[in-house]
This record gives C-alpha cells, sequence and structure tokens, in this order.
C-alpha cells in the first residue's frame, strides 16, 4: 500500500511506501491525516495504518522540474488510454504513437508521444491525425512533476481524493 504525502499547504508532493510514512510521522516530520482501517502493531504501540500524510515543513519544489519522457509516463499522462478512440485496453497493448510521424520531421517529446491502441495506430499509420480522419482526445503535453507524481497511484485510493481534486485538471497540463 502507498502513502499520499502532501507538502504543509496541502499539496501533493509525493507517494511513499508505509514504512517510510510511518518513519515520518516517528521522527514528527510528518502529521497524520488520514489513516486506513487497519492498525500498524508494535510491542508497546499501535497505530493507525496512513494512507495521507502532511509535512510539518513546507519543500519548494523547483518550478521548472520536468519529468523525463518514457513509454511508461506517456502511457500514465495518458491514463492508458487510447487518445483517438478512448479505449482502455490495458499498459500491454497499448502502442506509443508519434502525432507527427518521425519521418516527417516529428520528434521523440511529451508534445508528440500519445498512448494508442494498435487498431488506431495502424489506421492512422504515417500521416498526421487529420489526415487520416482522426482527432486527438486531448492535447499532449509535459506534465508537472506534482501532478505527476501521484497519476500512476491515486486513481484507485478513495482517501486521496478530495486532496487530488484540485490537481486532476492540471494533471495533463
Amino acid at each position: 500500500m502507498a502513502v499520499l504525502v502532501l507538502n504543509a499547504s496541502y499539496e501533493p508532493l509525493n507517494v511513499v511506501s508505509v514504512r517510510r510514512a510511518v518513519v515520518l510521522l516517528l521522527l514528527e516530520k510528518a502529521q497524520l491525516i488520514e489513516a486506513a482501517e487497519a492498525r500498524i502493531r508494535a510491542e508497546r504501540m499501535s497505530i493507525p495504518q496512513p494512507a495521507v500524510i502532511r509535512l510539518v515543513a513546507y519543500v519548494k519544489i523547483p518550478y521548472g522540474l520536468r519529468m523525463p519522457l518514457s513509454r511508461r509516463g506517456v502511457l500514465t499522462r495518458d491514463r492508458q488510454t487510447c487518445q483517438y478512440c478512448g479505449a482502455q485496453p490495458g499498459r500491454g497493448a497499448l502502442t506509443l504513437d508519434h502525432v507527427v510521424p518521425r519521418s516527417r520531421g516529428g520528434l521523440r517529446t511529451w508534445q508528440n508521444l500519445v498512448a494508442a491502441c494498435s487498431s488506431c495506430n495502424r489506421r492512422k499509420g504515417n500521416r498526421l491525425p487529420r489526415e487520416a480522419g482522426m482527432a486527438l482526445r486531448v492535447k499532449p503535453q509535459a506534465p508537472r512533476y506534482v501532478a505527476f507524481a501521484w497519476l500512476d497511484h491515486g486513481e484507485g485510493n478513495h482517501l486521496w481524493r478530495k486532496y487530488l481534486a484540485p490537481y486532476r485538471d492540471r494533471a495533463d497540463t
């Protein structure tokens, strides 16, 4: 299980293991905000299992911090969804598509790569989306670090939703 770490300003900062979260709590570097129903037991103590913690001290995030480009990163940014038809066949069945094909000068950048199912990727081929009669659902952009830190983990944890909701729309930018 993973734990959402909020900055002192309640901004999503990172995702850490339960063990790391407990250490931060015991060192009083973080406060427990949300707990799971389970408890962590030791010989002389029992504490609720953390789900969301907040750092006591504010951590400044460099404005220009960019995520490195990777297949996993593109699929996570696009939420494992084909950007042409909206299908969600699973991470293993998705391919990366160059919006502007490499043979036409397209680069390997966040703005030019999208997740696509294999049938849409074949249909588009070596053409631009408008030439193939296809439209992108969302314009691809490089994700911001803060929003990207939780994207791969946060969709399934209901306790995180209220802390992530203000950043959900900005995750795609």
